[in-house]
């Protein structure tokens, strides 16, 4: 692989050394100190209202016995598209818990907040800043230690493309040069979701208009290389995961089925199981649970969560069709607790929050449910 030359990296590095204050330094209600991170007494869930006139957060503190308790609306000071992105990833936490990003779709902008400790008095979230996506329409968000990457769904005039930033010891994004990196032609892909494998060294991008997988090789400073294409196995391929091992666990919606792939260091992808169906309908988002044994698809059209086991190398067998019932066009997932313990779903159709304790075989119990949210209500991210 070809390196770029470092000494691009010079004015980037310099940025980042101004940013760390000097360690005798006393602190001074302007100048930000570095948080630890935040394991969080229960920890918070976040969505997004992708409200026209101004996004925001919702945030929820996850009490005793996994209660959902109200923690705040923190305005992202840029606009939502008040209507589905058809994405997975717009609101990401980053470095431990204590940064939280978030797409505002309707301005071309990403908005930053760092994350305070639930057992502290503080508000849960700050305001850091908002950038430009460096493209139009960002639906979501990949993030691998200190390496940001935002997917850009473009619109009638302008492609969409992935863009990469550095997220800095304060929380600031900074631009990350030959980063820019197109999708798979220009006309329109609608891209669903960007993230990295466990290694950080690939990128992904689904798209769901073209039945293409795009992937990108990521060098040692966190630059993407032009990117790799490959036909998915089923058709619209939309939300995925990673297990911890690196096998890509993806939903192909209009198959109604997931499919699993090994990805190379240089993102080759090969078919592990190829559209193993799960009896419902659109599923388009997944995470992964206990450790990677267990992944969950959310089937936005059948209000269903099936529950499929995650074998060696990734192979997948559908264990229930039907692992619970949902609200109204289930949509985004997250799996949080202090041992992974949650699964926290957003369903956009009923404007709500449903909360499921995990069992030890991956089973799925209610315990919660948070209803009149926006109805523009959209992504999740919890701890």
């Amino acid at each position: 692989m070809n390196r770029p030359n470092p000494l691009w990296l010079i004015p980037v590095a310099a940025a980042l050394l101004l940013l760390v204050p000097a360690a005798v330094a006393a602190p001074t209600s302007n100048s930000p100190s570095l948080l630890s991170p935040t394991g969080g007494a229960g920890g918070t869930v976040f969505v997004m209202s992708n409200a026209v006139a101004g996004n925001a957060i919702l945030a929820y503190h996850i009490g005793a016995g996994g209660a959902l308790v109200p923690a705040g609306h923190f305005a992202t000071h840029g606009k939502g598209t008040g209507a589905s992105l058809a994405d997975a990833g717009s609101v990401v936490l980053a470095k431990d818990h204590r940064f939280l990003l978030v797409v505002n779709a309707g301005s071309n902008t990403v908005s930053v907040f760092r994350v305070a400790s639930p057992s502290t008095a503080t508000p849960i979230l700050s305001f850091v800043e908002k950038v430009s996506s460096r493209g139009v329409s960002p639906v979501s968000i990949a993030v691998h230690g200190s390496v940001v990457y935002v997917l850009n769904a473009g619109n009638a005039t302008k492609a969409g493309n992935i863009a990469g930033f550095l997220l800095a010891d304060h929380g600031l994004l900074l631009a990350l040069p030959h980063s820019v990196q197109p999708l798979s032609t220009s006309s329109a892909t609608g891209p669903a979701q960007v993230g990295f494998n466990p290694a950080g060294t690939v990128l992904v991008v689904t798209e769901k208009s073209t039945n293409q997988i795009d992937t990108y090789a990521v060098n040692a400073w966190g630059v993407a290389q032009s990117p790799t294409f490959a036909t998915s196995n089923g058709t619209t391929p939309y939300g995925f995961a990673f297990d911890p091992n690196g096998a890509l666990i993806v939903s192909d919606a209009a198959s109604d089925a997931l499919s699993s792939y090994t990805v190379s260091s240089t993102g080759v992808l090969t078919l592990v199981s190829g559209s193993v169906g799960d009896n419902q309908t659109a599923p388009c988002w997944v995470a992964v649970a206990h450790g990677g044994a267990i992944a969950y698809t959310t089937d936005a059209h059948s209000n269903a969560i099936s529950t499929y086991a995650v074998g060696s190398g990734g192979a997948l067998t559908l264990v229930a069709s039907l692992g619970a019932t949902t609200g109204s066009a289930d949509t985004d997932m997250a799996v949080a607790g202090t041992h992974g313990q949650y699964l926290f779903v957003t369903d956009a159709g009923a404007a709500e929050i449903q909360e499921f304790r995990i069992g030890s075989s991956g089973g799925l119990t209610l315990l919660d449910t948070i209803s009149a949210l926006p109805s523009t209500v959209e992504g999740m991210a919890a701890y």
